[in-house]
């Protein structure tokens, strides 16, 4: 029996996947809502749903380039406290980096916000933000005295 996977099966595949199953586990499959049988109507409409999904999948890389445009165009800057030697106290964090893009008008979550080491010295640092899985945008953060 060839159904079509309403939701991920453990073991057996993901949503929108068409797999190969025995009759008694197809039934269980179609019965809880997991799955439906495979036919002509049923293909066109998982064909419409994967091509809908595909559509708003291409427009939101669409809208996560144009951020990425402006985000490369944007200098951060922290004045922070120093020390002796220009040693700078603490360290910029997401939190602080999100709410200075959301006070320009780019709302951005701080968990996107990739820091692999700690910004604490003065000068320019190029921070890392995952818009996308595969868009990923760069922004300068300036700390001064």
């Amino acid at each position: 029996m060839r159904v079509i996977l309403l939701e991920d099966v453990k073991k057996q595949g993901k949503k929108g996947q068409i797999i190969n199953v025995k009759d008694g586990y197809g039934n269980y499959l179609i019965t809880n809502n997991l799955a439906v049988l495979e036919t002509k109507g049923s293909k066109a409409v998982l064909d419409k749903q994967n091509k809908d999904a595909k559509e708003a999948e291409d427009n939101l890389i669409k809208e996560c380039n144009k951020i990425k445009d402006k985000l490369a165009k944007i200098t951060l800057e922290f004045k922070v406290n120093v020390g002796k030697g220009d040693q700078v106290f603490g360290s910029v964090s997401t939190k602080q980096i999100a709410s200075e893009l959301k006070k320009l008008g780019i709302d951005i979550d701080k968990r996107k916000i990739k820091i692999d080491v700690p910004i604490n010295t003065l000068g320019i640092t190029e921070v890392d933000i995952e818009l996308h899985k595969i868009v990923i945008a760069k922004v300068k953060v300036h700390l001064k005295k």
